[in-house]
């Protein structure tokens, strides 16, 4: 009985869910110019998208509780004390793996860790506070993940401090930062039934999608201004390329919202997610191979 209430648990963990952070990671190693490790890298991807990333996602719906929709699960299961055991397990395994990588990004792991529990602890819950837990979320799932990541790596810190590396470092916070509200869009009703003030509850529907709009456009142009500096056009011009139907969606979805504002629902902001993740992955990879 015991078991089966941990395999019911498991699916708050949201682990395909982690797939949506991918782009942070990938774009970290594509930055990287000069030697790192391929098979610390590959542990990072291990210690983040299958470990910590998944612990956070259960810590945030053991507080919570959500009724509703949440990022990857249209019908969460009843939250149970057996995903806090799951989260304790995860942590476990992440700083641990960590650690076999090097002691300095298992101590970034464990800073990400605690974050993302302030975050969501009844006792703090920074997600209470829409400007101060938008710096939080955008400053760690951003600049701190993509500078994380390097050091898990085996960067040295001539590459980390290179202006443009930390540029590009300030390019990743700022695409959260026009990313992260629209994955708050749809759930303004239970965020204020919790008494979550949510950035995007404040802005409204249409304020969230204006905001985003000039985060992503802050974003982008960085990201050129950085290419530049670095005399990388091809990067550049394989963003540009990739981010195109991205920009189409984004654009279709804000009419829409526009005109209807039903339209900002768990489907439409799934579906952004998507193919935002899977298109910018998919170049910065293809930076990684042209290199």
């Amino acid at each position: 009985m015991r078991i089966e209430s941990y395999r019911r648990a498991l699916p708050l963990l949201r682990i395909p869910f982690s797939i949506y952070l991918m782009p942070v990671f990938w774009f970290g190693l594509s930055a990287l110019r000069g030697p790192w490790s391929g098979w610390k890298a590959a542990g990072v991807f291990v210690v983040l998208h299958l470990l910590a990333y998944p612990a956070s996602n259960g810590y945030n719906s053991y507080y919570d509780k959500d009724e509703g929709s949440i990022g990857g699960l249209k019908a969460p299961p009843k939250v149970t004390p057996e995903l806090l055991h799951l989260v304790w397990l995860f942590d476990a395994l992440a700083v641990a793996g960590a650690a076999l990588l090097s002691l300095p990004f298992a101590a970034l792991v464990v800073l990400y860790l605690l974050i993302s529990k302030a975050y969501s602890y009844d006792g703090i819950r920074l997600k209470k506070y829409p400007l101060l837990s938008t710096l939080v979320v955008v400053l760690f799932q951003g600049a701190f993940t993509f500078l994380m990541t390097q050091v898990g790596a085996g960067a040295s810190w001539a590459q980390l401090s290179d202006e443009t590396n930390l540029l590009l470092a300030l390019v990743s916070t700022l695409f959260l930062c026009g990313s992260y509200p629209l994955t708050q869009v749809y759930q303004h009703d239970e965020d204020a039934r919790r008494g979550d003030c949510t950035l995007s509850l404040r802005l409204g529907i249409r304020g969230t999608f204006v905001f985003a709009a000039v985060g992503l456009l802050a974003g982008a142009a960085t990201l050129g201004l950085a290419y530049w500096l670095r005399q990388e056009i091809r990067p550049l011009l394989i963003f540009l390329v990739a981010t195109g139907p991205v920009v189409w969606l984004f654009g279709r979805w804000a009419w829409q919202v526009w005109h209807d504002e039903r339209a900002a629902n768990f489907e439409h902001t799934m579906r952004m997610n998507q193919v935002s993740s899977l298109c910018l992955s998919a170049a910065f990879v293809a930076m990684l191979l042209w290199r």
